[in-house]
């Protein structure tokens, strides 16, 4: 299931927005799901955010000691078909 962000529509407000939807909340709901319009504790009106992703990034390209020290097999092509282990 798609974790959903939701912030109050009035954050500012504390008379319209209860804790929990002022400082945004995440709920966990199901594809096929309509997106929530009230905030389930205080029933004010809220709007769903847009998450940012969350991507591996890799740094640098992997050395062959840094391969090995994770546990990785090195291995090097020698001849048509034929490899080494480093």
């Amino acid at each position: 299931m798609p974790l959903y962000e939701y912030l109050s529509e009035n954050p500012d407000d504390p008379d319209r927005s209860c804790v929990r939807c002022a400082r945004g909340f995440e709920l966990r709901r199901p594809v096929d799901r309509p997106p929530l319009e009230v905030c389930p504790l205080c029933r004010n009106p809220v709007r769903k955010m847009i998450s940012s992703v969350n991507s591996p990034r890799v740094a640098k390209p992997f050395s062959a000691t840094d391969a090995k020290s994770t546990g990785f097999t090195v291995l090097e092509k020698r001849d048509e078909g034929v490899f080494e282990k480093l």
